[in-house]
């Protein structure tokens, strides 16, 4: 299981998620939830605790890392973010097919998903920024093959700003699972692979002004 840990950057920090920042959580999800049109995003005190629990029950199998996104600009936790669906090849293959395997030391692949912000945080680079983070562990330090992000196909919004980081269209799969509006959704499917991760990394640091070191 690999070790959970707390990511910082110039104006974000993943802070791992706990029931500590509940109360935190229902405020940003509170500011305006008419941004929240294709994304399931808790309601309420309740509803909150429940989704940190389970995030913190996928974490405890090492099949999830869930974070708290803090705005260093305004010292608040603005939103919730995770490294999900991790997957482990080390090792034999399991048997039978379809079963999952022990959880290894690193994942092999990985997904980024659950990630909504609170209005105020929205457009302002946060999501861009936790992006990148979150890429440079899973590339990085983990060495995975593939990230994976998916959207709504309806939520420009979402699909714009995951295409801007040079994500790959893998397909649409068709009725897909229950959108947020109870309707069948659509869902496009992105993919980021370790050979692409360099040239990916040169257009985030382009866009969050980053400076390599020498």
């Amino acid at each position: 299981m690999p070790a959970f840990v707390t990511l910082s950057g110039r104006s974000v920090r993943l802070e791992p998620l706990s029931l500590a920042v509940v109360d935190d959580l229902v405020a940003a999800a509170s500011e305006d939830r008419s941004t929240y049109g294709f994304t399931p995003v808790p309601h309420g005190r309740e509803e909150m605790a429940s989704y940190v629990e389970a995030a913190l029950a996928e974490q405890a199998e090492g099949r999830t890392m869930p974070f708290a996104i803090r705005w260093l600009h305004t010292d608040r936790v603005v939103g919730a973010t995770r490294l999900m669906h991790l997957e482990y090849w080390q090792g034999p293959m399991p048997w039978p097919p379809g079963t999952r395997g022990a959880v290894g030391e690193v994942p092999s692949v990985a997904d980024i998903g659950y990630t909504w912000l609170a209005a105020s945080a929205q457009g302002a680079g946060v999501n861009r920024e936790s992006k990148y983070l979150m890429l440079s562990l899973a590339f990085e330090t983990w060495q995975v093959h593939r990230i994976t992000l998916k959207a709504d196909v309806r939520n420009v919004r979402s699909r714009a700003a995951i295409e801007a980081l040079g994500a790959h269209l893998d397909g649409v799969r068709r009725a897909e699972a229950r959108g947020s509006d109870d309707t069948v959704r659509d869902t496009a499917y992105y993919s980021i692979l370790s050979s692409e991760w360099p040239l990916v990394r040169e257009r985030l640091h382009a866009r969050l002004d980053l400076v390599e070191a020498a």
